[in-house]
């Protein structure tokens, strides 16, 4: 689960396997299926039980912005800390996290 968020920008995205959706919403995607997110919209993105794991490709610009129980502002989380969180698995797992800025042109 994804916790309830929204993006200032559109979202689209392609779900290669398994089975998600978002929890305000009665639309659930599975393998091959294309989602277009509205700037603004609020969701709270789950992955459901499937016999597949879901894997699905976000293409994302901006931040997501994090919403609290009263659905105001209550963070951003954007591609820095995405790669804070890879050189922290790749520091824990050996690679070392100077790997990271090999992937990052």
């Amino acid at each position: 689960m994804v916790n309830r968020h929204y993006h200032q920008q559109p979202v689209f995205a392609y779900t290669i396997s398994g089975k998600w959706g978002y929890l305000e919403h009665d639309w659930v995607a599975t393998a091959g299926d294309w989602v277009y997110e509205a700037p603004g919209e609020s969701h709270t993105l789950v992955a459901y039980e499937h016999t597949e794991p879901m894997k699905v490709t976000f293409n994302v610009t901006g931040p997501l912005i994090w919403l609290d129980e009263n659905g105001d502002p209550d963070g951003t989380f954007d591609v820095f800390d995405y790669i804070a969180l890879c050189r922290k698995h790749y520091d824990e797992v050996g690679i070392g996290s100077a790997y990271v800025d090999g992937l990052i042109r």
